[in-house]
């Protein structure tokens, strides 16, 4: 029985899609790799699992794939945020507020804005150093939740921000009357004033507020006894002064009296 060209030809193609069949996956591997590239939504839900699960370094590189191979995808927008989350559960606290931020810059719109800038704040507030320390991050966490509170008033996150903003507060005051303490302690009364003056200036909802006022009372006090042993110096300086001319031109006299009454015998 003879064959025209085409029907070998769909014969040919069907032989080989059998071989491919009964071979099962092997030749497809051979020739296409072991898997099929994950779609977005697919690589979205092993990096969420890998969150849940706290495998947060590989959660980042997850979201970071998605945002490179599928950045107009709207799995890419959930990425970004997700991957700063990521970020601020390792404490990467500079790396996360920069991707918060960007966030925030792309998408001003978004509904979890609030979110987003409650944690830029919380980026800085975890950074935040002793009373004895520099208050720059704490400076920067109190902008961020008083963005919040100003713009979105009637957010949960709004609450959040309260909270630790007046926590910030208390460490930024709590700074001041260390620095105050310190100046007061070596004897710089003035300086310490002026640290405490500011507390009161700018925090007088705190009970540093209250500390304020009592050491500046000490530090006026300090001041006076400072300046009434300076005029009890400076006036025993001038009665000695004094003494010792009567006594240098005194005796001075004297001798000079003493020599004519000579001359004169």
């Amino acid at each position: 029985m003879k064959f025209s060209p085409y029907k070998r030809l769909r014969l040919f193609l069907v032989g080989i899609c059998l071989v491919l069949l009964l071979s099962g996956c092997g030749v497809w591997k051979h020739f296409f790799g072991d898997d099929m590239e994950p779609s977005p939504p697919e690589l979205m839900s092993e990096g969420l699992e890998k969150f849940r699960s706290g495998e947060f370094e590989a959660a980042t590189e997850i979201f970071q794939k998605v945002k490179d191979r599928y950045p107009y995808s709207k799995d890419a927008l959930q990425a970004e945020l997700k991957m700063a989350d990521a970020l601020y559960q390792r404490d990467m606290f500079d790396e996360a507020y920069e991707e918060y931020s960007e966030f925030e810059k792309l998408h001003p719109k978004n509904p979890e804005i609030p979110y987003v800038i409650f944690q830029e704040g919380m980026c800085f507030y975890r950074q935040s150093s002793t009373i004895d320390r520099d208050q720059s991050k704490t400076l920067r966490a109190r902008e961020e939740f008083e963005r919040v509170i100003k713009r979105y008033k009637n957010s949960p996150y709004a609450n959040l921000a309260k909270r630790k903003l007046r926590e910030s507060l208390v460490n930024m005051a709590e700074h001041e009357v260390y620095v105050g303490n310190f100046y007061y302690r070596i004897g710089k009364y003035e300086a310490a004033m002026d640290r405490y003056l500011y507390v009161i200036d700018h925090f007088p909802d705190l009970g540093q507020y209250y500390e304020a006022i009592e050491n500046i009372k000490k530090c006026k006090e300090d001041l006076a006894q400072e300046k009434a042993i300076e005029e009890k110096e400076r006036i025993e300086g001038r009665s000695w002064w004094s003494s010792f001319k009567h006594f240098v031109f005194d005796t001075e006299s004297d001798y000079s009296s003493g020599s004519n009454s000579s001359n004169r015998d």
